[in-house]
C-alpha cells in the first residue's frame, strides 16, 4: 500500500554550506535557517524578548539582532542613519504627489475650467472662536457647527453603504486629507483645526480632568510633527474631545429616557478605552493612557453614568498604586522586584508635578465616587504623596520646593501654607476631608450591631465629636483671609469670574456635614445637634446657589460635584417640610418647598449641559413621591407646579392669577419669603463679618420660638423608612 505524501521535514532541506547561517546563530551554536532579513530563530528570541517589559533605563531592540557576513558578488546596504533614510523617502513621496497633482489637475482644468474649491474649513464657524452667546455672560458660544453629522475620518472616503471600496473623490477634495496621512496624522482624529479648537475649549471650561496636564507643553507639544515623540498620546486627545464636546457639542441625541447623548463624544470615548484596553496588555505609554483615563472618568461622571464611574474609579487607583504614585516623590526603589514594573524616576520637576496631579487627581475621583456609602479604593494611611504646587506654580514652571504638606501632616486640614495654597490645593483638602466622614460612616456601619438612629447620640462615638469640629466649622474657620469670605464669584462691569474650585471650597464642607449628621435627625427634639447642623448647612448651600444665580454666570462651568451637595441639601430641605406638614405650619411648609423647587431648578439648568444634574433631579422627585405617599396628601395643588405639592392651601395664594411666558405651560417655583426655621440655631462657622460681605447668605434663626412635641408623629418603623437614611447608600445615586 502506498505510503500517505507528507510536507517535507526540516531535516530533509539541503545543509547550509560554511559561513551560510547568521552571525548570531553561529556564535550561539543554534539552528539557523538564513532567512533575510532575519532568520526565524532571532525573530523568536525577539518576540519573546519583548514581550517582557524592559527594565527601567533599558529600552528593547526594535528589531532582531541577526545579520550576515558579507556575499561575494552582492552589494551592501550604505551605512545611512535611518531617520535620513525616511526623510529621503518621504521627499520622494512629495514630489510623486506633486507630479500627480499638477497632472490630474490639468486633466480637471481641460474637463471644467470653471470649477473652484472652497478653501474655507468646512467644520469651524468663521466667528466660532470669539463669538460671545450674549452680553454679561461668561461662557463663549463654542459651538462647532458641521455640514453634517460627524463620523469618524476614515468614514469621509467610505460609500455610504460602509463597505471596504473607497468612494471616488477629485483629487483636490481628497488632498487636505492624504496630507495629514502622509505627515502620520491618526486618522480617527478630528482635523488638526478642530481639535485645536477642542483642545481650547478643554482647557478654558473644563473644571476636573484639564488639572492633570501641564497647559503651556501641552499645547507647544501639539506643534511638533504627529511622528515626533513628544506628541500628545492618542488616548488624552481623544478623552479631550469626549470632554470638551460638553461645550461644544455636535450631534446631539435625545435617549428614551430623557437624557441627552453626543454622538461625537461617545464615538472618542470609545476610541480612548481602545488605547486603556491595549495598554493594560501591553504596559506601553501606561502614564499618559493612565491620564486619558482620568479625563474619561470625569467625562462618565458629568453624564451621570455610575457603572462606568465606579469600574474606572477603582481602576485608576489599582493602575497607580504599581506606578508607585502614592509615595513621596512619586517613586520608590523599595521593594522594585520586578523589573520595569514601575516608572523610572521623573526627569524633571514639570514631570513630578504631573505624576503629582495625576494621583491627587485619582484620589479625588476615588473620594467622590464613594460618596454614596463606598469603601475607598486606597485607604488614607496608605497615601504618601505630597500635595501638589500651586496652579500658577505648576503653569508657570517656577522652581519650588516640594509642598511639605501630606495627608500625615497632623494639622493638614487647618493650617495652609501661603505659597502651597490656592483654590485647586484648598478644594483637594476638602474632598479629601469629606473622604474621612464617608470613612466614618461606612466603617461605623460595618462594625455597629445596629443601624444609626435618632434616639442615638453620635457625639458619644469614638471620634465623632473631633470630626464634627473639624467638619462643620475649623476647616471653615481656618481658611485664609484672602478665601473665607470669598466665594470665588464676581461679577464687575469690568468683567466676569467663576472660580469654581474656591466656589466648591465653601460648599464641599456643609454636604459633609450633612452626610455625617443625617443619620440622627430628629426634628422633634429643639436641643437636637444634629438637626441643626444639617438645616445650617443645607441653607448654606442654598445661599451659595443665590449668590450665584443673581450674576450672569454660568453655572454649568460649575465642578459636576455640586450636583451632589445640591441633592443632599434637597434631601435635609425634604425632611424639614414633611416636619411642618405634620405639625400644620403651612406658611413654613411653604418657604421650604420654594427652596426645594430652587434647588431642582439648579440641576435642571446644570443638565441642560451635563445629565448628571437632570439624573439627580429626577431622583429628587422620586423620593418626593414617597413623602407624598407617607403623609397622605391625597389633594395636589391645582396649579402646574411641576412637583408634587404638599400643602392644603397651596404654595401661592388663593385667587392669585399668573401670567405665563409664551409656550410656558407651568409657572416658576415660588421663591422662599419667610423667616427660615425658627427653633435651629446659626452655624457657628457663619461669622457676622461673613453676613455683611455676602447679604444673599440666610439671616440667623430666631431661638425664641421652640418646636412642637408633635412633630413627625410616625412610628419607629416609619421613621427608618426615611428617605433621609439612603443618602449613605449607594441606591441613593441610582436613577428612579
Amino acid at each position: 500500500m502506498p505510503k500517505t505524501p507528507t510536507a517535507v521535514s526540516s531535516s530533509s532541506r539541503p545543509s547550509l554550506r560554511r559561513n551560510q547561517a547568521c552571525r548570531s546563530c553561529r556564535k550561539r551554536k543554534l539552528k539557523c535557517d538564513a532567512s533575510r532579513p532575519h532568520c526565524g530563530t532571532c525573530v523568536k528570541q525577539w518576540q519573546a524578548l519583548i514581550s517582557v517589559p524592559a527594565p527601567v533605563g533599558y529600552a528593547h531592540p526594535t528589531e532582531p539582532q541577526c545579520s550576515y557576513d558579507p556575499v561575494e558578488g552582492l552589494t551592501l546596504a550604505p551605512e545611512t542613519d535611518p531617520m535620513e533614510r525616511i526623510k529621503l523617502l518621504e521627499d520622494q513621496i512629495t514630489q510623486l504627489k506633486g507630479r500627480l497633482y499638477e497632472r490630474d489637475d490639468a486633466l480637471s482644468r481641460s474637463m471644467s475650467p470653471g470649477r473652484q474649491v472652497s478653501s474655507s474649513h468646512p467644520y469651524l464657524r468663521p466667528d466660532s472662536a470669539g463669538s460671545s452667546s450674549g452680553a454679561g455672560r461668561l461662557t463663549p458660544d463654542l459651538g462647532v457647527n458641521l455640514a453634517n453629522n460627524y463620523s469618524s475620518p476614515e468614514s469621509r472616503l467610505r460609500l455610504s453603504t460602509r463597505s471596504p471600496e473607497v468612494a471616488t473623490t477629485s483629487p483636490k477634495e481628497n488632498e487636505p486629507f492624504m496630507d495629514l496621512l502622509f505627515s502620520g496624522w491618526n486618522p480617527d482624529l478630528p482635523d488638526p483645526a478642530v481639535l485645536d479648537h477642542y483642545i481650547d475649549v478643554f482647557f478654558r471650561c473644563d473644571p476636573c480632568g484639564s488639572r492633570v496636564l501641564h497647559r503651556p507643553s501641552f499645547m507647544a507639544s501639539m506643534l511638533l510633527p504627529p511622528r515626533d515623540s513628544g506628541f500628545p498620546h492618542s488616548a488624552i486627545l481623544h478623552a479631550i474631545c469626549a470632554s470638551a464636546s460638553r461645550w461644544s457639542p455636535q450631534d446631539v441625541v435625545t435617549l428614551p429616557d430623557g437624557t441627552r447623548r453626543d454622538q461625537f463624544a461617545e464615538y472618542h470615548a470609545g476610541k480612548t478605552r481602545q488605547y486603556i484596553d491595549k495598554t493594560m496588555a501591553t504596559g506601553e505609554e501606561i502614564f499618559s493612557v493612565m491620564q486619558a483615563c482620568i479625563i474619561l472618568s470625569w467625562y462618565f461622571y458629568q453624564e451621570g453614568r455610575w457603572v462606568e464611574v465606579w469600574i474606572f474609579a477603582g481602576f485608576q487607583t489599582r493602575v497607580a498604586v504599581p506606578l508607585r504614585l502614592n509615595y513621596p516623590g512619586t517613586f520608590s526603589t523599595n521593594g522594585n522586584n520586578s523589573p520595569g514594573a514601575y516608572l523610572a524616576p521623573p526627569k524633571d520637576n514639570r514631570d513630578l508635578e504631573s505624576r503629582r496631579r495625576t494621583w491627587w487627581m485619582t484620589i479625588v475621583f476615588d473620594r467622590i465616587a464613594s460618596v454614596g456609602g463606598w469603601i475607598h479604593a486606597v485607604d488614607e494611611r496608605d497615601l504618601g504623596t505630597e500635595f501638589p504646587l500651586r496652579n500658577e506654580d505648576f503653569e508657570s514652571e517656577q522652581l519650588m520646593p516640594s509642598n511639605s504638606q501630606d495627608l500625615s501632616t497632623p494639622d493638614v486640614f487647618t493650617r495652609h501654607p501661603p505659597q502651597y495654597t490656592d483654590p485647586f490645593l484648598l478644594s483637594i483638602k476638602a474632598t479629601m476631608l469629606f473622604g474621612r466622614v464617608t470613612d466614618f460612616n461606612v466603617r461605623g456601619s460595618l462594625r455597629s450591631a445596629s443601624a444609626p438612629s435618632k434616639n442615638q447620640n453620635p457625639f458619644f462615638l469614638a471620634g465623632f465629636e473631633e470630626l464634627d469640629k473639624l467638619v462643620s466649622s475649623d476647616f471653615l474657620e481656618s481658611l485664609p483671609h484672602t478665601y473665607k469670605n470669598n466665594y470665588g464669584v464676581s461679577d464687575a462691569p469690568t468683567g466676569s469670574a467663576l472660580d469654581t474650585d474656591l466656589y466648591m471650597v465653601h460648599i464641599i464642607p456643609h454636604a459633609a456635614t450633612i452626610t455625617l449628621h443625617n443619620p440622627y435627625l430628629d426634628f422633634t427634639d429643639s436641643q437636637c445637634v444634629s438637626t441643626a447642623r444639617c438645616v445650617n448647612s443645607a441653607r448654606s448651600i442654598l445661599a451659595a446657589y443665590y449668590m450665584l444665580s443673581a450674576t450672569s454666570l454660568d453655572i454649568t462651568r460649575l465642578h459636576p460635584f455640586v450636583v451632589i451637595c445640591w441633592y443632599l441639601a434637597a434631601v435635609v430641605q425634604v425632611q424639614l417640610c414633611k416636619y411642618f406638614i405634620e405639625i400644620g405650619d403651612n406658611e413654613r411648609e411653604s418657604t421650604v418647598w420654594g427652596e426645594i423647587n430652587v434647588l431642582r431648578f439648579a440641576m435642571l439648568e446644570y443638565g441642560n449641559r451635563s445629565p448628571i444634574g437632570t439624573r439627580q433631579e429626577r431622583l429628587l422627585q422620586g423620593l418626593m413621591r414617597e413623602i407624598v405617599r407617607m403623609t397622605a396628601q391625597k389633594q395636589p395643588l391645582d396649579m402646574g407646579v411641576p412637583l408634587y405639592p404638599f400643602s392644603h392651601a397651596g404654595v401661592f395664594g388663593k385667587g392669585a392669577r399668573i401670567e405665563l411666558p409664551e409656550g410656558q405651560r407651568t409657572p416658576p417655583a415660588p421663591l422662599p419669603h419667610s423667616a427660615p426655621y425658627g427653633s435651629i440655631t446659626e452655624s457657628p462657622n457663619v461669622s457676622t463679618s461673613q453676613r455683611s460681605a455676602n447679604p444673599s447668605m440666610p439671616p440667623p434663626a430666631s431661638t425664641t420660638r421652640p418646636l412642637s412635641a408633635t412633630g413627625w408623629g410616625g412610628s419607629s418603623k416609619e421613621m427608618s423608612r426615611s428617605p433621609l437614611a439612603s443618602i449613605h447608600t449607594p441606591d441613593s445615586l441610582r436613577i428612579s
